[in-house]
């Protein structure tokens, strides 16, 4: 399985983040799946795949050309794809993932989870949405979509959209039995 991290790029970042992320990236590779990410080698992304590549596993990093500078990129990737523009970035990454997880990042990091997650509710894909709630980082953002929810600005069925998770064997436990389940348009979204 070709699992697409988002996460934060900032090398300034507590040890516990990166200890935590790249133990993630461990477990994808010793599981057997490999990685696509947007190719930076600090923070939470540079962490993921320094983590899949002591396991042995496969990663794609995908990256404007722009960001092309000494230190930005991941140097061991096994393919590292440059685009134009971040946009392209995006796309080329949701296309070659069959599944999604946000670890702890920032602006980028939301807005991608964001994207990811609205195509879901509109039915554009039919991939597992995960989120690594590492030291409860998202704690305040499952209170806003519960807010968001119990306020009528999304529907309760949204819920069954994503998963949050503390561990990453249970976030991959997730991906590995995870089934598409459709929602009609009643029950994702107002319309």
């Amino acid at each position: 399985m070709n699992i697409c991290v988002y996460g934060a790029s900032s090398n300034k970042l507590d040890q516990s983040y990166i200890s935590a992320v790249e133990e993630f990236g461990l477990q994808i590779a010793k599981r057997g799946h490999h990685l696509v990410f947007g190719g930076g080698a600090q923070g939470l992304m540079g962490a993921t795949a320094r983590g899949v590549h002591k396991g042995g596993g496969n990663i794609v990093g995908v990256a404007p050309s722009f960001f092309d500078v000494d230190g930005i990129l991941y140097q061991d990737c096994t393919e590292f794809i440059y685009t134009e523009t971040m946009r392209e970035r995006k796309q080329i990454m949701e296309d070659r993932a069959d599944a999604f997880v946000m670890v702890p990042g920032g602006i980028g990091t939301f807005e991608e989870f964001f994207e990811i997650l609205t195509l879901k509710q509109l039915g554009r894909h039919q991939k597992a949405i995960a989120c690594f709630n590492v030291n409860g980082f998202f704690d305040t953002m499952i209170a806003m979509l519960e807010e968001a929810i119990e306020g009528h600005f999304m529907a309760p069925a949204c819920r069954e959209l994503y998963r949050f998770f503390e561990k990453p064997e249970e976030i991959l436990d997730y991906l590995e039995r995870y089934e598409y389940t459709a929602l009609s348009v009643d029950q994702a979204k107002h319309i």
